[in-house]
């Protein structure tokens, strides 16, 4: 467990702004497990396990949380120390529950984190007797608006992977497989700054296509198409995700002519953002643009999502999301074109809405970007 990345104040400020959407909501207590959430409200890093972890909050903010005595030295480390908020030890053998309801006191209306798994949410019912709904709604919100220490964050791992990309052209070339080439991406990833490795796509011609591929054996080819989506966490826990699209050699006139087509759409999207508008609508301006040049049908996903301490959160940039942008919000912007069997091509950049429209904190070339001129 490393220290909290934040002074005290900032997750006591958090907490209090969860306790009144908590009131707000109408909740009577939230009960938070290890995950994204518990790690943005206190710092607390983790995955959930067999031995309940969970922060249980109430709308007066009243904060305990309920951890194995195994574990009480890393609580105490994060902000749940220096705020002096209450903690429920246990040990094997007690009803850690038992301490979840006294946490909560009496209850009709209580949220658990989405984190959580069934193996504890459906003791926790139980226990208190109620029917518990997600707190979701009422968590994504905090979550959702970066403050000003979370927004340096976020420009500081997307310098640390923009370096990444600018380094990619010296491992790029035929005659290497995309493992090969995604393991000097890996380590590059570290060296430029961030802590962990938390992904690393290589998708050379066909497999390209896949929005979702990883990494293969597929030896790379002169004239391949290459994406390459990679990120991590900075040592805060906040994450990177910028992708580029890169070609072996020189590319076809026809793959030249889509991907400037593909670096327009994703500066429409981009230029759309500000506050006001819908996330649908800058979906909408990267779909435009690829439609009227005959490549709608390429684009096969959404636009964006958000990003913070988890690397796809809220909000999400899609068609139908009439969730309206807010200053603070920050999220990607990463229109793709995929054509099966053959090639595809993605540009990605995580993008913060400011008062009068978007910060990028990805700089490296948008371009299609060939390995063999480096």
């Amino acid at each position: 467990m490393s220290t909290p990345p934040f002074p005290a104040s900032v997750y006591a400020s958090r907490l209090t702004r969860a306790a009144a959407l908590a009131a707000d909501a109408g909740l009577d207590a939230v009960v938070v497990g290890p995950g994204p959430d518990l790690q943005y409200l206190l710092g607390v890093e983790g995955d959930t396990i067999e031995r309940l972890t969970a922060l249980v909050l109430t709308p007066d903010a009243r904060a305990t949380i309920v951890v194995p005595r195994m574990e009480l030295a890393k609580i105490r480390s994060t902000a749940a120390g220096e705020l002096g908020l209450t903690i429920a030890d246990w040990v094997d053998g007690e009803d850690p529950y038992a301490l979840v309801l006294a946490a909560a006191g009496e209850v009709q209306r209580v949220g658990v984190s989405d984190a959580l798994p069934a193996l504890h949410v459906v003791p926790i019912a139980e226990r208190l007797g109620v029917r518990v709904e997600l707190a979701t709604p009422v968590l994504r919100e905090g979550r959702m608006i970066k403050d000003d220490a979370e927004i340096a964050e976020l420009r500081r791992a997307g310098a640390a992977i923009d370096a990444v990309h600018r380094r990619v052209p010296e491992w790029l070339r035929a005659g290497r497989t995309e493992r090969e080439v995604a393991g000097d991406i890996a380590a590059a990833i570290v060296e430029e700054g961030h802590r962990t490795v938390e992904f690393v796509i290589v998708g050379s011609g066909p497999n390209g296509a896949d929005p979702h591929h990883e990494v293969s054996d597929r030896v790379i080819e002169e004239g391949d198409i290459v994406v390459v989506d990679i990120g991590g966490a900075v040592p805060s826990g906040y994450n990177s995700d910028s992708t580029r699209t890169y070609v072996v050699g020189d590319p076809g006139a026809e793959e030249a002519e889509r991907i400037a087509v593909l670096v327009r759409a994703q500066q429409a999207a981009v230029d759309a953002v500000r506050p006001g508008a819908t996330a649908a609508e800058v979906d909408a301006a990267a779909r435009t643009v690829l439609a009227e040049a005959g490549l709608g049908e390429a684009f096969l996903h959404r636009t964006g999502h958000g990003i913070g301490v988890s690397v796809h959160e809220e909000p999400y940039i899609a068609p139908g999301n009439g969730l309206v942008l807010r200053p603070g919000m920050a999220f990607s912007i990463e229109p793709g074109i995929y054509f099966p069997g053959r090639w595809g091509a993605r540009i990605e950049d995580i993008v913060i809405v400011t008062d009068t429209g978007a910060e990028r904190v990805n700089l490296a070339p948008h371009a299609l970007v060939s390995a063999a001129r480096q």
